[in-house]
């Protein structure tokens, strides 16, 4: 039995309007059609971004702090930081010092927020427009420190028709699926229904599979009486 030899099938962003549109019971005939299907795949990939962790736009990302700033900006497409250390290199040993998280809340009532100066012991991540990250205490100048953290990034948008989406492969049946209740909304509406329950389905499907798998270990409390 002969087999292709290859594991590379994509859709570039054309070829997805044209299934979506197909599976609407419809041709995209006019420019604005596909103006209108690229607009809503665009919007969907926004959603996706509230709708949960996605692996594959998780990226590990390095800050260098400077002694005495305690505020600093991140790349406009963070959309959340996951887990963060601060990093140490003394002597060619490098060490790696787990971050804790603040609240909103809690970074409000912290006393003294530029005048204490050591190693960073914790963090807070505002998620405005500019997302900022502000450290306590305050770095201090006996080493330098680097703030290591996995951010998760916006996907990026569908541009060109030409281009292929960046989703991971798993993905591609829920992208195609998405995007056809999407147009089904606004011009297959007697198809909506059954095009958003296929979509559904298939989103729970690879986001249950898109996950980390790691060994979890639970340890009894023998404290308690």
């Amino acid at each position: 039995m002969t087999t292709s030899g290859t594991t590379t099938f994509d859709l570039d962003v054309d070829e997805l309007i044209t299934e979506a549109y197909e599976r609407c019971g419809l041709q995209a005939r006019a420019g604005y059609d596909i103006k209108t299907a690229r607009r809503s795949l665009n919007l969907m990939f926004l959603d996706w971004a509230s709708r949960g962790l996605n692996l594959w736009t998780i990226e590990q990302r390095t800050l260098a702090l400077t002694a005495g700033v305690y505020e600093y900006n991140l790349p406009l497409d963070t959309v959340n930081v996951l887990e963060a250390v601060i990093r140490s290199n003394v002597n060619g040993v490098q060490t790696d010092i787990t971050l804790n998280r603040f609240s909103r809340a809690e970074w409000l009532h912290t006393p003294v927020k530029i005048s204490t100066q050591s190693r960073p012991a914790q963090f807070y991540v505002q998620r405005t427009i500019t997302p900022q990250v502000y450290f306590y205490p305050n770095p201090d100048d006996s080493v330098a420190y680097t703030f290591v953290y996995y951010a998760i990034k916006r996907i990026q948008d569908a541009g060109a028709y030409t281009n292929t989406t960046d989703i991971n492969f798993r993905f591609l049946p829920c992208l195609a699926s998405g995007l056809a209740y999407y147009i089904a909304m606004k011009r297959a509406p007697e198809r909506m229904t059954m095009l958003k329950q296929i979509y559904e389905e298939d989103f729970l499907r690879a986001a249950q599979e898109d996950r980390d798998i790691a060994s979890v270990y639970l340890v009894p409390d023998r404290t308690m009486a």
